[in-house]
């Protein structure tokens, strides 16, 4: 058995390749037993992610996860692989979409929530997808994703403007949706523009110090120390996403078009989420001081107006919160878990990844303050089958909640159904 070639290609460009792939590895390879880390963030090739769904579900069950969930910018493309991967790996998977809603309708109209380029915009994401949905929630999500490629164009026309005269081009039609699975129900996102310029880049220059040289020289961009060593290393087998982290942290802001139509009133979205049975969840992003990924500047976000946050929220309908303890602190966290409580919030996890130096693995999951993290991804898993059957029978329906008000003891009952 050619356990390499296997793995490469579990990110085939055929899906039936890559599920025969993982199908032959899991009759194969002896992988460790599941642990009890879970991640309900992970992207996968149908947005932006060196993974594709099984891909990502091999890397997932190979680093030790007992659960895993898909969640894709704008698209649910890539969630039947991933359910059907899951079943193949003998692990449990969940899927949901992640989206960017308009805030601007509410009081909190002006603020920068969770998103880095745009103020009023935020991050939000659909988690526990019941199956046989997927198709419902794609009529919902293309045209919106048909706004956003317009917007990614002009996006790539302006990039255009500013790499003139430093010998480089960047056709939108050759160098960047070729990178993306956009012919398949695919998003192209921001990244997507950004990694067809380090191909560009390193396609001019090769890996190493000419390459860091040509942005800091020509491009004019600060590049921390961490990442100008990853640069200078031609060896680098990441190389091109750690390229594009440091572009993006500098370059994005210099080409980026606010985005307008592509974002759905929030209302829309919680009304969406809630009539096909899924939770709607705000993504805490937090106060950032030193990014895991480069990608985002040391910067204030929702921290410093988090109880008003909080109090909208749960006006607004949202029935969970997510967020990575990898990237926050203690106390940010401690303090987001006590909203939580106190307005009767699902709390999920997920790391964000969409970059191979990313693990899929959460230390910080050790500690026993993150315990109720677990049993909130394996209720995820017991609402999707359940959902799936009947939406009446959904970890938020009426049903549910008049037959269990407490949503942690109400969280333990669904963990056991996924457990099942």
């Amino acid at each position: 058995m050619n356990t390499p070639h296997l793995e490469h290609n579990l990110n085939h460009p055929d899906r039936e390749t890559r599920l025969q792939a993982l199908r032959a590895l899991a009759a194969s390879v002896t992988l460790p037993a599941p642990g009890g880390f879970v991640n309900n963030h992970i992207h996968t090739c149908y947005s932006f992610s060196p993974y594709s769904p099984c891909a990502a579900v091999y890397a997932a069950r190979k680093a030790g996860l007992a659960t895993a969930g898909i969640v894709d910018h704008d698209c649910v493309g890539g969630c039947a692989e991933f359910i059907e991967a899951g079943a193949i790996a003998g692990l449990p998977v969940t899927a949901g979409f992640e989206l960017r809603v308009d805030m601007s309708g509410t009081p909190l109209r002006g603020k920068r929530f969770n998103n880095p380029d745009q103020r009023s915009i935020a991050y939000v994401a659909a988690h526990g997808i019941p199956r046989g949905s997927y198709a419902q929630c794609e009529a919902f999500l293309a045209p919106y994703r048909a706004l956003r490629d317009a917007r990614n164009r002009a996006m790539a026309e302006r990039l255009g403007g500013i790499l003139a005269g430093t010998g480089i081009a960047l056709d939108y039609d050759r160098d960047v949706l070729p990178l993306s699975r956009h012919g398949d129900g695919g998003s192209v996102t921001e990244r997507h523009i950004l990694m067809g310029l380090s191909r560009g880049i390193t396609g001019k220059f090769g890996r190493g110090e000419a390459a860091l040289r040509f942005i800091q020289k020509n491009l004019k961009l600060p590049v921390a120390d961490k990442i100008a060593v990853h640069l200078r290393d031609s060896e680098n087998p990441h190389y091109l996403y750690d390229l594009l982290g440091a572009l993006k942290s500098g370059l994005l802001p210099r080409f980026y078009i606010d985005a307008a139509g592509e974002c759905p009133d929030v209302r829309e979205f919680i009304r969406f989420t809630r009539a096909l049975g899924a939770v709607s969840a705000y993504a805490y992003l937090g106060d950032v001081t030193d990014c895991v990924t480069g990608d985002k500047q040391a910067r204030q976000f929702e921290d410093s107006y988090l109880d008003e946050l909080f109090a909208l929220l749960a006006e607004l309908g949202f029935q969970a919160v997510t967020y990575m303890p990898s990237r926050n602190t203690m106390a940010q966290l401690r303090r987001v878990m006590a909203l939580c409580e106190r307005h009767a919030l699902l709390q999920i996890s997920g790391e964000d990844i969409n970059s191979p130096r990313q693990p899929f693995v959460c230390e910080a999951l050790r500690r026993p303050e993150y315990a109720h993290l677990q049993t909130a991804s394996w209720a995820l898993i017991g609402h999707e089958r359940r959902a799936g059957q009947d939406i009446n029978l959904g970890f938020l329906s009426e049903k549910s909640r008049a037959e269990q008000p407490d949503i942690s003891a109400r969280a333990e009952q669904f963990a056991a159904f996924g457990r099942e």
